[in-house]
């Protein structure tokens, strides 16, 4: 599933092909995606223009002039991309709008079809939809609020980490990666923490995101950018899916466990679960 990286370059490689344009057309495939399009949208979006395009977590809003949100969700395997009109169509192709001015489309693409589109006609409904199932976005965030949340549960540093109300935009990837930057066991309880472990993982986290989004997320299966660019992080890797490889830091091999029904990469010695 996209992280907040990927979602990240999505937005930043949509913003300058969409802004000041407006949706010309609406085309609908068969198929629905988690949730149905309602087809009483076009009317409140064609011929209206993109304000502007942001994300929150992992979910982007489409800001259009004289009103309505667009928000968005990828899924599992979504791709929001703008192509020209004339390039053949791929498979999967669930939803197209034509653009104004150039001859291209945006285009939703989405194999597994566990994407979705809502639309919000006030912008407190949205912003309350979203505060609603979001905690803060991981950059810059109060360190007492981190520690406070995380010294309140005692789920395991990896659950705690993938629970959007309690920080944003991070999974199953950048858990793995945060724990590994900051030495600390995926299994500890988050309760364990002392305060100066406490803010080493919320730097780490706020670190490996920020390199991610420098590397344009991580391509492991169906992610591209708005661009249609892949990823590159993936080559960075330094715990997640690199079971039984090398630690980088002490050779020991990676190992993987599951927590919280995902799988969480690790290097048993360098990561030592707190007594």
């Amino acid at each position: 599933m996209p992280e907040l990286p990927e979602v990240e370059t999505v937005v930043r490689d949509l913003r300058p092909l969409l802004v000041g344009r407006s949706f010309q057309t609406a085309n609908v495939g068969e198929l629905s995606l988690r949730r149905k399009w309602d087809v009483d949208w076009n009317e409140k979006l064609i011929g209206r223009s993109v304000v502007s395009i942001q994300r929150r977590g992992k979910w982007i809003t489409l800001h259009f002039n004289d009103g309505p949100w667009l928000l968005v969700h990828l899924g599992m395997t979504g791709q929001f991309t703008v192509n020209a009109a004339a390039e053949p169509l791929p498979d999967h192709t669930h939803l197209r709008f034509g653009l104004s001015g150039r001859a291209d489309e945006l285009r939703f693409r989405d194999v597994r079809r566990f994407g979705s589109f809502d639309l919000f006609t006030v912008r407190a409904q949205l912003e309350a939809f979203l505060d609603a199932r979001l905690g803060p976005e991981p950059f810059a965030v109060d360190p007492k609020y981190f520690q406070k949340k995380l010294s309140g549960t005692v789920r395991p540093l990896k659950a705690a980490l993938l629970d959007q109300s309690l920080i944003a935009g991070v999974g199953n990837i950048y858990a793995d990666e945060a724990l590994f930057a900051a030495q600390l066991h995926p299994s500890t309880r988050a309760n364990d923490l002392t305060a100066k472990q406490c803010e080493r993982l919320r730097m780490a986290v706020e670190t490996v995101l920020i390199k991610a989004i420098e590397g344009r997320g991580s391509t492991i299966r169906d992610y591209i950018g708005g661009s249609g660019l892949r990823g590159t992080f993936q080559n960075e890797f330094t715990a997640y899916g690199r079971t039984g490889e090398p630690c980088v830091r002490c050779e020991t091999p990676i190992e993987v466990l599951r927590i919280a029904g995902r799988s969480s990469h690790f290097c048993p010695k360098c990561q030592v679960a707190n007594e």
